[in-house]
């Protein structure tokens, strides 16, 4: 079950939501954080997903209903810039099972001129995630003339991989939108960039292209381990080990960082 949310502490000029993430106007409904957990209950959703704008400036509201939603064993799922300071960090990341955070340039000027944030503070949110031991994924909106040079790419590529090969990172397709005129991402390009990210980081995943599978493939043999189709997911390619939990490849047996 996913929430949105109205507002954002950042500015891009390229957003893609941005009628409601540089606008209060947009019409909302209201749910007490009792309300959603048991709305939540009430349609048998295994997790509660906080996205669409950013749902840190809501912090109150996130860190009450993260609570219930837990006690009731509904996982929590955050979808974020991560632009807020280490300590509320540490108080967010301490009730979210798994994140997607928008790692949206390699350069601080870009954060600091274009957005209106930080990259330092995304980074160190990004490390706190990972260590807490929160399911990590990473999107990249790559918009052309902004943030699609190989060197940005590579610079991206260098901090993922440091912190761990394994995190997922989408590289996603813009599209023309709000105050940026650029045209859209070469899907050519984008499958490029992918193929040279992959050198470093072991699943990485083209998005916003019409036709892509986006397969999870084994990084040792290359066999499909996870199919996706729309929100279809087949998982034949996978051998779980009933007493360990732990995941396998079906074809070269590789164990595999799958929860």
């Amino acid at each position: 079950m996913s929430v949105g949310f109205v507002g954002c502490n950042l500015t891009c000029p390229f957003c893609q939501n941005w009628t409601i993430s540089q606008s209060t106007d947009a019409a909302t409904r209201l749910l007490e954080p009792t309300a959603l957990v048991q709305e939540a209950e009430r349609i048998g959703a295994r997790s509660l997903a906080y996205t669409y704008s950013e749902p840190l400036i809501h912090f109150e509201y996130l860190i009450e209903t993260m609570k219930l939603a837990r006690a009731k064993g509904i996982a929590n799922v955050l979808i974020t810039n991560g632009c807020i300071l280490e300590g509320p960090a540490r108080d967010i990341l301490a009730l979210t099972d798994a994140a997607n955070v928008d790692l949206k340039s390699g350069k601080r000027e870009t954060y600091a001129r274009e957005l209106g944030g930080d990259l330092e503070t995304t980074q160190r949110f990004i490390t706190l995630a990972y260590e807490a031991g929160v399911h990590l994924e990473l999107t990249t909106l790559v918009v052309p003339g902004l943030n699609d040079s190989p060197a940005e790419i590579q610079n991206c590529a260098d901090f993922i991989s440091a912190l761990s090969p394994d995190i997922p990172w989408h590289l996603s397709a813009y599209h023309t939108d709000y105050r940026w005129q650029s045209p859209p991402t070469d899907p050519e390009a984008l499958a490029l960039m992918a193929v040279s990210a992959r050198t470093k980081i072991r699943y990485v995943y083209v998005g916003n292209v019409r036709g892509e599978t986006n397969d999870t493939c084994c990084p040792e043999c290359g066999h499909s381990l996870i199919h996706r189709t729309g929100y279809h997911i087949e998982t034949g390619g996978l051998n779980q080990d009933p007493e360990t939990s732990t995941y396998t490849c079906a074809h070269c047996g590789a164990t595999l960082p799958v929860h």
